[in-house]
């Protein structure tokens, strides 16, 4: 990928990656790779070395408590950022959060091309948040504290809560016979043309299936199956209907 990122108004050649999580050694292995000098990714306790950037990779209840621990050394000039999607950028001069789901073992390319959500205290703290995202090859956005909230909730139901609902498909599917691999094998392409539809063309237009079309019998045996093969399943294919069936008359009313 071809990418030529701007000169940011603080020169950064070095960062320090702290925190060892998934992020942690996607992100580290990634700046490195666009040319930065990557100390880390780094260990709880360990010390941090001097560097232009410091990019706290921890879980959110930690960010805190490391920042001030950095705060606190005289000795430490670079700007400190964390990538949390959730957190304020209180404590720290910058935020950082690529929008995107890691294992960790990625490689730089599963950066390029993503959104990232980025946010300054300063004009030039934000200026190299900026530039970090460049260098990763994503796509900057800008991402106020009081938006982070409702930016974090709407990642968690596109990733997290897709699994979740990927993992009921799962278990139904085990009742018919389909199970493990095969299941996953033979839902995934369903799962990725109904995303890319509704990319696309928006959630009302992707919208299919027996809820859509106003097929209530349909439903109705759907919903015994449920409650006779996975009747922990009922309360959330009971609120999924509700709310699938409110999406598809909001689409008509639309059209």
């Amino acid at each position: 990928m071809n990418h030529t990122p701007h000169t940011p108004l603080r020169t950064v050649a070095t960062v320090a990656i702290v925190g060892r999580g998934r992020l942690g050694r996607a992100i580290a292995r990634a700046l490195e790779a666009a040319g930065l000098r990557v100390f880390g990714p780094l260990g709880r306790g360990e010390v941090v070395p001097l560097a232009d950037i410091v990019l706290l990779c921890v879980p959110d209840a930690e960010i805190a408590g490391a920042a001030a621990a950095l705060a606190d050394r005289a000795d430490h000039p670079g700007l400190v950022g964390h990538v949390s999607g959730a957190t304020p950028i209180t404590g720290v001069d910058f935020g950082l959060h690529p929008l995107q789901t890691f294992t960790g073992d990625e490689g730089p390319e599963a950066f390029h091309g993503i959104g990232c959500a980025i946010a300054g205290r300063t004009p030039e703290a934000l200026d190299v948040a900026a530039h970090l995202a460049e260098l990763l090859g994503t796509r900057p956005f800008p991402l106020a504290d009081e938006d982070r909230a409702s930016y974090h909730a709407a990642a968690s139901v596109a990733s997290n809560f897709v699994v979740t609902l990927l993992a009921a498909a799962e278990q139904l599917a085990a009742t018919a016979g389909l199970t493990g691999a095969d299941a996953r094998a033979l839902l995934a392409p369903l799962v990725r043309t109904t995303v890319e539809n509704w990319a696309a063309r928006g959630a009302g237009s992707a919208l299919t299936g027996p809820v859509a079309r106003g097929d209530v019998q349909t439903v109705g045996r759907q919903r015994d199956a449920v409650t006779t093969n996975a009747p922990d399943l009922l309360p959330l294919f009971d609120e999924l209907v509700t709310s699938t069936r409110a999406l598809s008359e909001k689409g008509r009313t639309a059209a």
